[in-house]
């Protein structure tokens, strides 16, 4: 059996960014998605303008990506999308229809993915000592940035979770 040389620091943060790269997108896709299908008016604009910070994330990402010297691996983004489209089959108490659940559980998964990507940041910030192509104070604001976005998020979770308390 060959023996394999475990992977390098550069090979892991290639992989690291890769799946971070390929979940913003995808956050991207279904805060849109939500943002169309939401009763609450003003929560559907929140969304729409969620996905367009979501989007100069992803921009930022692929800036840091680009300093860093990461290639951006396309097989990456494909198993996300297939992940993506497994995730619409969740099952939610109806067949045809769309559930009063689907906006909150897609707000949970939004939610979560902005969290991760808070994570991200936070990570690559830590970074910042021990590489100077890394800019902390550009983390540091895409940090920020990612608490206001979850904040939001959790107040539109709240309220969508308003079904699961309704009476019959």
């Amino acid at each position: 059996m060959p023996v394999t040389a475990p992977p390098t620091d550069h090979q892991l943060l290639t992989i690291y960014l890769n799946n971070h790269l390929a979940g913003a997108a995808a956050g991207t896709r279904r805060a849109h998605r939500t943002a169309r299908s939401l009763s609450d008016p003003e929560g559907a604009r929140l969304l729409r303008q969620l996905a367009a910070d979501i989007a100069c994330d992803t921009a930022s990402l692929r800036r840091v990506m680009r300093e860093l010297g990461v290639p951006e691996r396309r097989p990456y983004a494909w198993l996300g999308r297939l992940g993506e489209l497994a995730g619409l089959l969740k099952p939610n108490g109806t067949l045809l229809r769309r559930s009063p659940l689907t906006d909150l559980v897609e707000l949970e998964a939004l939610r979560l993915g902005v969290l991760g990507k808070r994570q991200l940041w936070a990570a690559l910030a830590d970074r910042a000592g021990a590489d100077p192509r890394v800019d902390r104070a550009r983390l540091d604001e895409l940090a920020d940035r990612a608490d206001r976005q979850a904040e939001l998020l959790e107040g539109l979770r709240r309220s969508a979770a308003g079904v699961l308390t309704a009476r019959p």
